[in-house]
């Protein structure tokens, strides 16, 4: 079967997987950016605002946290209507958008969309700007404050829901948007819509929207070099291990003679690889000793929460299994598919080796970075059990140093990827 020479990736799928993967930071409230979209359309359509402002708003609402990584963060801006550090999370999304052309637009409205409507009219930002970005402040509160009240008693609670909020009007909010709200949520629907079955439906049924906006496949790696970034910034522990995982990877591709379209979606997939752990909690990643093995069944449904948030884009069906795959063993071991020895490409087994060989060589809570000899000792014992490919392990053994570098981030072996390592330094160095 010839492969095909590029993919077309739709956009709006893209931002849709990005709130999906975002969400499943809430942990148990894993819709938050479709309601905030869902509120954020109403309040404009009761404004006025026509069909393209509208999609503006909806995407906008799907991806304004994207700067939240962790759960601890999420649980600060949930807990506290107004908390000090809110402003992090809206500069993380800022720079990560900001100098990616296709959500670019999204940039600065998301940098102000926690900045109270008082402070919003000293500050050099256009109008129209400044009125999406506190449609977005409004729709999240509004979400945060209803959040405990989703499938039990919401009709009952919405009075006191909003008059909680009419109170902040002309000081957080724009009055012109807090009588917009107070219009739409006379209607029982709004807040029926907000409950989890609903609001997943109503998501389904805006992302068959058609408005189509292919990707090219650097914009997609681009992308791509954004998702991995928000996981990996989950844990200190992590850091860049997405982007080494695509490093190593990529370097495997090259000995094995990957080349073209399925080179590109190697590094793709090996990007995207740990999005699922999105949803494994903090405790877990952080914790600084061997997991319990209930603690260890919650961190093995993470490959499969990545297969989940990438399966469902056209074209990135290949890239969805790879990444999934990335804890398979060869003999039906593994997790969470178990699949037959025959159903592993060598891409996926490629992802695999690398995936174990980077995160050997970097510090996690419990342990330093191996050795080189210490790491080949473990994977070439993890062959003889049937878990990785042994001429991939082999190729690595022969290439030894390189590779190590490579998982060290002391080489970056594919130069797209200087941009993750890049921007990593100067958010951390800023």
């Amino acid at each position: 079967m010839t492969n095909p020479s590029h993919i077309d990736i739709d956009l709006r799928q893209m931002i849709v997987a990005i709130e999906t993967a975002v969400s499943l930071v809430g942990m148990n409230d894993t819709n938050h950016g479709k309601r905030v979209g869902f509120i954020a359309f109403q309040i404009g359509h009761q404004l006025g605002l026509d069909e393209k402002r509208l999609r503006f708003l909806y995407e906008l609402g799907l991806l304004h946290d994207c700067g939240v990584s962790s759960e601890q963060v999420h649980n600060q801006l949930v807990n506290h209507f107004d908390w000090n550090d809110a402003h992090i999370h809206c500069e993380i999304g800022h720079q990560l958008l900001q100098d990616f052309q296709p959500l670019a637009a999204f940039a600065t409205p998301i940098l102000y969309h926690h900045t109270p409507w008082f402070e919003l009219q000293t500050n050099d930002i256009c109008a129209e700007t400044a009125r999406m970005a506190n449609i977005i402040f409004l729709a999240d509160r509004v979400d945060i404050l209803s959040a405990a009240h989703y499938n039990t008693d919401i009709l009952f609670a919405k009075d006191t829901i909003i008059q909680s909020l009419t109170k902040y009007s002309g000081n957080y909010f724009d009055p012109e948007l807090v009588q917009s709200l107070q219009q739409v949520q006379q209607s029982e629907s709004f807040w029926i819509t907000l409950e989890d079955r609903h609001i997943e439906r109503y998501a389904w049924s805006m992302a068959q929207i058609s408005e189509p906006h292919f990707l090219t496949i650097d914009e997609i790696k681009q992308l791509a070099l954004i998702m991995s970034y928000i996981v990996d910034q989950k844990s200190n522990f992590t850091a860049e291990h997405s982007v080494r995982v695509a490093n190593v990877s990529a370097f495997l591709a090259k000995q094995f003679q990957i080349t073209g379209i399925q080179y590109e979606k190697m590094i793709i997939a090996a990007l995207l690889h740990d999005i699922g752990k999105l949803h494994t909690p903090d405790d877990i990643l952080e914790k600084p000793g061997p997991l319990t093995a209930q603690e260890r069944s919650v961190m093995n449904r993470h490959s499969f929460e990545s297969y989940e948030i990438l399966r469902y884009i056209k074209g990135m069906e290949d890239i969805a299994l790879w990444a999934a795959y990335h804890h398979e063993g060869l003999k039906g071991g593994g997790y969470p598919f178990h699949p037959q020895e025959q159903h592993l490409s060598i891409e996926a087994r490629i992802l695999a080796v690398a995936d174990v060989f980077q995160a050997l060589a970097q510090d996690r809570p419990y342990r330093t970075g191996m050795t080189f000899d210490k790491i080949i000792m473990i994977i070439e014992e993890m062959v003889t059990h049937g878990k990785l490919d042994p001429s991939i392990v082999a190729m690595v053994a022969r290439h030894g140093a390189t590779c190590f570098e490579i998982a060290k981030g002391l080489r970056i072996e594919e130069p797209s990827l200087q941009l993750q390592t890049t921007f990593f330094l100067q958010k951390n160095n800023g």
